[in-house]
């Protein structure tokens, strides 16, 4: 196996399936696929508060529907499993405690009280480095560690990392990457509840798991001392280290879901041709020839070089992006087509969810194309009636504006279960919780994910849609409202000094 290149994707299960996850899901798999070695899918589920099952099926059905499939994986099994970090709990304290037993972990009995004052302390010293623990615990002699352990006394494990010099870690794409050790903590490796955190949990799977390249995104190179340390701890190989550079937003700041969609979900319900979008991921880092941007995931196999992989800020531009899949449509033949349509938005599913709503509410059978619109169209444009209705009574557009995208961002991007109940429960939660009356705000949200103000009921109507079509239009409307402001228009139902 030691001569198998075997790479893998880590994803964590906290949330939608990120279109980041896609984008080194792909060069990890195209490198395994290159070198004829092995793909493996490792869930990341440490977090405990945070992990959902549903986000790990949503990640199985999201890179399937791309075509990136894996050799072992939680789903598939394989010789180095569990797959899931929440089920080998017992393989991290044991090395948590070899570890110890060597003087390269030791346990910390420091409370939450005192970590809190220390940062405050920090924060008043105007520390000049990143604010971190201050190695109190590493005075507590071995002897009296284990038997404050022994009496049940909580603590952590946290790793011994060196105190003066540098590490000094090898990067395929960096080369050399120094770290000064005064600047690094000593991190958490196993939590209070027994449970590892990501950097023990992640080094003892990558070498159990027999990974020979660690190709991540360039934002873990700040941990990078922690999990070189950790290899040499052990006393094993370090893998090859190559971070990926990130995805960026065309004013070059981190890709993020406030200035385009992230999800994996929206892009697919959206109607972009998965191998459209691995094309457009595979040029973020790669090109194949000087004059050449179409390529096939085959073609990408078979001409990548790991160590090429350009290092400039790539931009995830939402218009090439598009621009690319309508030239992926248009080499369709138009029963290729019709296929792509059923497969999705004109599944027969998904046209039996709308019809059902739709049933009672049209008297003639072309009334149906007008009447359910917007569940077929990718943006909406908001006619002056719904501009109006888009403001909530009593409030300017700034203040539905911000409304919206609170609503938004605070409750209904944490809901992963996306369904009518759960929406109406989310979204009465959030109003009780702002002092917003349902009635005054339902109606902007209706006309923000509809364009209409009479449409079928609402949360039914979102579940239908979508969570991504939903959120894309939430945005909009925002935009929208922000812009009414800008033309000086006060809103439909009250000035600037009313309130909610």
């Amino acid at each position: 196996m030691a001569d198998m290149v075997r790479t893998r994707i880590a994803p964590s299960p906290t949330g939608d399936p990120h279109v980041g996850t896609a984008y080194v899901a792909l060069f990890n798999y195209a490198w395994a696929r290159k070198n004829g070695g092995q793909f493996i899918l490792r869930i990341e589920d440490t977090d405990r508060e945070r992990s959902n099952p549903a986000s790990e099926r949503m990640i199985f059905e999201a890179l399937h529907w791309l075509g990136l499939s894996w050799d072992e994986g939680p789903d598939v099994g394989g010789p180095f499993g569990p797959y899931r970090q929440s089920e080998r709990s017992e393989i991290y304290r044991e090395h948590a405690e070899r570890l110890v037993a060597t003087g390269s972990a030791y346990p910390c009995f420091c409370t939450k009280e005192r970590l809190e004052a220390l940062r405050e302390e920090q924060r008043r010293a105007k520390v000049a480095h990143a604010l971190g623990y201050d190695g109190h615990c590493r005075a507590v002699p071995p002897a009296e560690g284990q038997r404050r352990r022994a009496a049940g006394e909580p603590h952590v494990i946290r790793l011994a990392m060196p105190r003066e010099g540098e590490t000094v870690v090898s990067d395929l794409l960096r080369g050399e990457l120094r770290f000064d050790n005064t600047l690094v903590d000593d991190q958490v490796l196993i939590k209070s509840d027994g449970y590892p955190t990501y950097h023990l949990a992640n080094v003892v799977d990558d070498h159990l798991m027999g990974i020979t390249h660690v190709i991540r995104a360039e934002e873990w190179i700040s941990s990078l001392p922690k999990h070189a340390m950790l290899y040499r701890a052990f006393g094993w190989d370090l893998p090859v280290f190559c971070h990926l550079p990130l995805l960026r937003n065309t004013d070059k700041s981190k890709i993020s879901k406030r200035k385009n969609p992230v999800s994996l979900n929206y892009y697919r319900r959206a109607g972009y041709l998965p191998e459209a979008l691995l094309n457009f991921l595979a040029l973020q880092g790669w090109a194949i020839a000087e004059d050449r941007e179409e390529f096939t995931l085959d073609e990408f196999i078979a001409t990548f070089e790991l160590s090429k992989v350009t290092l400039g800020g790539p931009v995830f531009d939402l218009e090439k992006l598009t621009w690319m899949n309508g030239k992926y449509i248009r080499k369709l033949t138009v029963p290729q087509l019709l296929d792509r349509l059923r497969g999705d938005l004109l599944s027969d599913e998904y046209l039996l969810k709308v019809l059902t709503l739709a049933h009672e509410r049209i008297e003639r059978l072309e009334e149906f194309v007008e009447y359910a619109s917007f569940f077929f169209v990718g943006e909406l444009e908001y006619d002056a009636e719904a501009r109006g209705k888009l403001v909530a009574k009593k409030c300017t557009p700034e203040q539905t504006a911000l409304a919206l995208e609170r609503l938004l961002e605070e409750s209904l991007d944490q809901l992963l279960e996306w369904e009518p109940a759960r929406i109406e429960e989310t979204m009465r939660a959030y109003c009780e919780a702002t002092g917003w009356k349902t009635s005054d705000l339902f109606m902007p949200v209706r006309v923000a994910v509809t364009g209409k103000a009479a449409t079928p009921p609402l949360f039914e109507t979102m579940a239908v849609l979508g969570k991504e079509i939903c959120r894309r239009r939430l945005r909009r409307a925002a935009e929208t409202l922000r812009a009414m402001k800008a033309e000086g228009n006060p809103g439909a139902h009250g000035g600037e000094d009313e309130k909610p």
